[in-house]
């Protein structure tokens, strides 16, 4: 996820999890449901905060219970009349988020509440309020193109299950890279102009996906230290499916990857690149992979 000016993830991830409850509630008719929100690195220097207020989110309901029953005990939430009698509400409350602060495995809580038990396989997020600040002090407005009105829509391949009284988890990644676009063009402050908002989220159920993390390093020295900014690729089937950037750290994670093998590979300038291949992601587990960078020539 490489910014033409600017590329961002808002791996919203958005991000979801389910929390388990107790086993004595194993066929009860509700399960938790948590709701949270990621983004990852967004390598850009003039860049201070990319800002979101998210006030209302929904849920799709594809189970088979009575979705016009009341939302476990949380009575803020509410079902949608006949029109979208499969939406359910899940919040309602504003929420003001800098995505920026949310990188390598940082989540934001939206939503922590039982629904009924079934599948949901879309996530509509209602935002506004977006706006981005340089670190000089520019601030630019931007326009919300639908998600004001009528949500910004987010599909769950596959579905997420929420079964009685155990937990599923969803993560939604707002690719903060793709969803802020740069106008003018360059590398310095007076070049920009302002920005568009194509807001791009990705989501993901934990329950078949997995987290990539590790650091990436040089030897100076004999002694290993981390590089900030280095580009971390992740490739499914010769594919890039997303792509990432190192903390000031070294450090680097990737959340929601669909289990199975990847090949990762990791560029900095003035280094040569680094690849390792056949990378094992097994759902619901974390995997570790460092990567050791030597100075080009």
């Amino acid at each position: 996820m490489k910014f033409k000016l600017f590329t961002i993830a808002f791996f919203v991830v958005f991000t979801v999890f389910i929390s388990c409850t107790d086993n004595d509630d194993k066929n009860s008719d509700y399960g938790r449901l948590s709701v949270n929100l990621t983004d990852a690195p967004f390598p850009h220097d003039l860049v201070a905060e990319a800002n979101v207020t998210i006030f209302k989110l929904e849920a799709r309901y594809k189970g088979d219970m009575d979705i016009n029953s009341e939302v476990g005990d949380n009575s803020d939430s509410s079902m949608e009349t006949e029109e979208k009698s499969s939406f359910m509400v899940l919040m309602e409350d504003e929420m003001e988020v800098n995505l920026l602060d949310l990188t390598n495995g940082v989540t934001k809580n939206l939503v922590d509440l039982e629904v009924p038990v079934g599948t949901y396989d879309l996530i509509r997020v209602y935002v506004k309020g977006v706006n981005v600040v340089l670190t000089d002090g520019s601030t630019f407005d931007l326009k919300v193109p639908s998600g004001e009105q009528s949500g910004i829509k987010i599909f769950i391949k596959p579905g997420l299950v929420v079964n009685g009284g155990l937990s599923a988890d969803l993560l939604l990644d707002f690719d903060v890279s793709k969803s802020f676009v740069a106008k003018g063009g360059g590398s310095n402050f007076e070049n920009i102009t302002g920005f568009n908002f194509k807001p791009v989220i990705k989501a993901c159920n934990m329950s078949t996906a997995g987290t990539l993390s590790g650091m990436v390093t040089t030897l100076q020295e004999e002694v290993a230290v981390g590089l900030e900014g280095a580009q971390v690729a992740v490739f499914a089937a010769d594919t890039l499916n997303t792509t990432t950037f190192t903390d000031a750290d070294g450090k680097y994670m990737v959340m929601g990857l669909m289990a199975g093998e990847y090949d990762v590979e990791v560029e900095l300038s003035t280094y040569l690149k680094e690849t390792v291949t056949g990378i094992d992601i097994v759902a619901g587990n974390k995997t570790s992979q460092d990567f050791i960078l030597v100075a080009g020539e």
